[in-house]
């Protein structure tokens, strides 16, 4: 099978690549990355001298190229997105760019080369938030849209397009709506990474508001695995939502993380919070389990430990990507609560 992978030099996705290649060694896969800040052809060394594996630098927003390189593609497994909130908050334009318009570029590609196999990777950012005083209530894939961020905003309006191909054009389509994911290879500048390589070196770390927001941690291996059931067993034209059974409060997490590295929690600094900040994010997996098979592998403690020891074992890779995720913290830190 002939893949095309958009996004394929980011965190999730090249993890996806890699997982791919390892469970399906015959297939042949494109990577299409534009290489922003946030994707690292460093993640793909393992298999860049694989004979089935292609690079290619380009833009998804970039018609002629995307129509060309998607000829003779059996699926595409569509990661490509500007996704961190913050960033379209301070700068919406680049979201809706490529989110939207890229994402319809590609599935006008692939209705135009022979109706491709389309499977459209998502957030469960797009259904909006959850009250914190309702723990029963979770995401389901029949929970109505309602973004808050231009983000999720845009990632909604992606998966809308989506359905909309397969409805008005017939175009083969799954998507898949996930929670916060965590792992190796995560850019420094998210919440998990920054504390992890903030704590190692006795930094400052930056914890929005009182740090009560609540997430559903999803481990990329998990993710990735969730992808490859949507993409064999899903049923065409259906959603699939993969969480990693893994709530808990963003403090929690940096305070957890100080503890298996043996640090103290006074490196915690209370910011000012985030404009539109969602409290609370859960997934229901049911669906995902009941026709996919899906399940966690680990503990959301299991996994978070191991996520601790890459990150100390592996300084070479994340210490020049350092200097962004120092900026951002230090933009966060300006807000600090207690001046």
């Amino acid at each position: 099978m002939k893949i095309l992978v958009t996004g394929g030099a980011g965190f999730i996705g090249s993890y996806f690549i890699k997982y791919w290649m390892d469970k399906y060694p015959e297939d042949n896969i494109t990577n299409l990355d534009k290489l922003t800040y946030a994707g690292n052809l460093e993640n793909l060394l393992e298999v860049e001298n694989n004979p089935n594996y292609k690079f290619v630098k380009g833009d998804i927003c970039d018609k002629d190229l995307v129509m060309d390189i998607t000829k003779g593609i059996d699926l595409i497994v569509h990661f490509a997105a500007e996704s961190h909130v913050d960033n379209s908050i301070e700068g919406p334009e680049i979201f809706v760019k490529t989110n939207v318009m890229g994402t319809q570029n590609l599935l006008e590609a692939a209705v135009q080369n022979g109706n491709i196999r389309f499977h459209h990777v998502s957030t469960d950012e797009v259904f909006g938030e959850l009250p914190i005083d309702k723990p029963e209530l979770k995401f389901t894939e029949e929970t109505p849209y309602a973004p808050k961020s231009p983000y999720s905003a845009s990632k909604a309006a992606s998966d809308h397009l989506v359905r909309a191909y397969h409805h008005t054009f017939k175009l083969p389509i799954t998507i898949s709506n996930t929670s916060n994911n965590y792992g190796p290879n995560q850019h420094p500048e998210k919440l998990m990474p920054l504390a992890i390589t903030r704590a190692m070196l006795d930094q400052e770390i930056p914890v929005y508001g009182d740090g009560k927001q609540i997430r559903d941690w999803v481990h990329v291996q998990d993710h990735a695995h969730g992808i490859e059931l949507a993409i064999t067993k899903g049923e065409i034209g259906h959603t699939y939502l993969f969480g990693g059974d893994g709530e808990r409060e963003n403090i929690w997490i940096v305070k957890k993380i100080l503890e298996y590295l043996d640090k103290p929690e006074s490196l915690i600094v209370h910011v000012g919070d985030r404009k539109g900040h969602d409290v609370r994010y859960a997934i229901d997996n049911s669906k995902s389990e009941k026709e996919l098979g899906y399940k966690p592998e680990k503990s959301v403690e299991d996994w978070l430990k191991e996520t601790v020891q890459w990150y100390m074992d592996n300084k070479k890779w994340w210490e020049p990507l350092k200097p962004v995720a120092d900026k951002q913290a230090d933009r966060y830190l300006s807000t600090r609560l207690d001046k």
